[in-house]
């Protein structure tokens, strides 16, 4: 799957999220459950894919996520309750 897209990645239910954007989600998924990226997502456990926005281009899945990144973390906790309100993982729908 090589398409745009703006994603969530959570340490546990309510717990501590991580918004980021790729052009291949289900690698880049796999990279945060197995650890593989340095920095905020490592640090905070941030492995459970919960939210995701496919779009058709990478300026508008950037514009989306700076966007996403200036809200609230209430915002970002309503984003995920309205598309995965049991907060499933979501990779294994991906592969």
């Amino acid at each position: 799957m090589k398409q745009p897209c703006v994603y969530i990645m959570t340490s546990q239910r309510h717990g501590t999220v991580y918004t980021g954007v790729t052009a291949n989600l289900p690698r880049r998924a796999f990279e945060h459950r197995e650890g593989l990226l340095e920095g905020f997502s490592k640090k905070y456990g941030c492995k459970i894919l919960v939210w995701y926005e496919l779009h058709e281009s990478m300026i508008e899945a950037i514009t989306r996520e700076k966007q996403i990144k200036a809200g609230s973390r209430a915002k970002k906790l309503a984003l995920i309750d309205a598309l995965n309100p049991d907060w499933k993982d979501l990779y294994e729908s991906l592969i």
